[in-house]
């Protein structure tokens, strides 16, 4: 029998079902995404119709009546002012909590099963051809999987704002110590002098709690970033009943696949800092933090990373760790060495000129530029500084 891939359409009440499937082919994935599956998919709905959401799945037809999954791609159907006021499929579908625009692919057949989803994009012909993906990796196998995919089906990547993302890329013969070292370079005393204070000052305890254990924790993570500035100025999860209604469903759903984490950093008993984490494969996705702003003097945050870098080099750590950071963040406040470079990209499905979505893509890009250099010249204007 001969073998081949063949890309299917789902909605996301078909697709949630797979949970065990895509749990295997994130296993054997070039690059793991949470956010392709299943439980962030179904948790998109509480903030996504149903009928804009288009899951692509690739399946290799290996023998009679036997099936693997070996491709994945989630997108949700836009058209408004980030499109250029066109049909576009946007990807991930919540991108103000999501890590990553890149499918799911199984590492022994990435490069067809990328062709298959880029083929079938550009043959449906009520599908937009213009695919919108504000979170892309610049760098990686998966990365290169996908731009092959493009050459070979005529279609091109366009990219705008770039910046980089802390990642953690543990070796093999590293230890807490040794990766603290080479992350931080010459700031690790200065750092780990920090965080011994802190423990001086007070009981200084880690807690990590996975699964449903970590669904229970979700209420204290909600209060926590409530209780500051984000709190006062009504942007906190806790604040938007919509979004708040979305984490809680992401993390039930993942805590019933045990991919959820919270992590808390407690001083005297008391949490002063959490993170709100989710697992895919071998990697670990940080999605927020949340911390109080009272113990601002003990850098709650930074002291938090330190320690869940400890916890992780206790166990084993996971082959990366995604901070999530989005564009604007500065990197040197993270204590992971890594960095991975991310863009705004827009993906034109076959051969064409650029449409509306590019024009759109590039006038933002260009307008916060300028905003940007409005307030660097405001700022250095008002610090008495002679300009640039």
């Amino acid at each position: 029998m001969s073998t081949g891939i063949v890309v299917r359409r789902l909605g996301p009440a078909a697709y949630a079902d797979l949970g065990p499937v895509f749990a295997e082919l994130a296993r054997h994935a070039l690059e793991p995404n949470p956010h392709m599956a299943p439980a962030a998919v179904s948790a998109a709905t509480t903030l996504v119709p149903e009928d804009e959401i288009v899951v692509l799945c690739a399946w290799l037809s290996e023998a009679l009546d036997f099936e693997q999954l070996v491709g994945i791609w989630a997108f949700r159907r836009v058209k408004g002012w980030r499109s250029g006021f066109s049909p576009a499929l946007a990807s991930p579908l919540v991108p103000l909590y999501e890590v990553s625009s890149l499918p799911v692919l199984d590492r022994d057949h990435a490069a067809e099963a990328a062709r298959a989803l880029m083929r079938y994009l550009r043959a449906s012909r009520d599908l937009p051809h213009r695919l919108l993906l504000p979170l892309l990796p610049l760098d990686g196998p998966c990365h290169a999987a996908l731009a092959e995919a493009c050459r070979q089906t005529g279609s091109a990547i366009s990219t705008y704002e770039r910046w980089v993302r802390p990642v953690m890329i543990p070796r093999p013969e590293d230890s807490f110590e040794s990766y603290l070292r080479r992350a931080l370079g010459s700031a690790y005393k200065k750092r780990m002098q920090q965080f011994r204070a802190v423990a001086k000052q007070g009981a200084l305890t880690f807690r990590r709690n996975r699964g449903r254990s970590a669904l229970e924790a979700l209420d204290a993570f909600l209060a926590l970033e409530a209780s500051g500035w984000k709190g006062e100025a009504g942007t906190a999860i806790a604040c938007l009943p919509a979004d708040a209604a979305y984490i809680r469903r992401l993390a039930e759903l993942c805590a019933n696949d045990d991919t959820l984490l919270i992590d808390t950093l407690l001083h005297d008993g008391r949490a002063i800092a959490m993170g709100l984490l989710v697992e895919s494969g071998n990697r670990r996705h940080f999605l927020k933090i949340a911390y109080d702003e009272t113990q601002s003097r003990h850098s709650p945050g930074r002291t938090l990373t330190i320690a869940m870098l400890q916890a992780d080099f206790n166990g084993t750590p996971p082959a990366f760790f995604d901070s999530g950071a989005g564009e604007g963040v500065d990197a040197g406040t993270y204590v992971w060495g890594e960095r991975r470079e991310m863009a705004n990209a827009i993906i034109r499905v076959g051969p064409g000129r650029p449409g509306a979505a590019q024009a759109a893509a590039l006038s933002r890009m260009w307008l916060r530029r300028l905003r940007e250099a409005v307030r660097a010249r405001s700022a250095r204007a008002a610090s008495g500084r002679p300009p640039a």
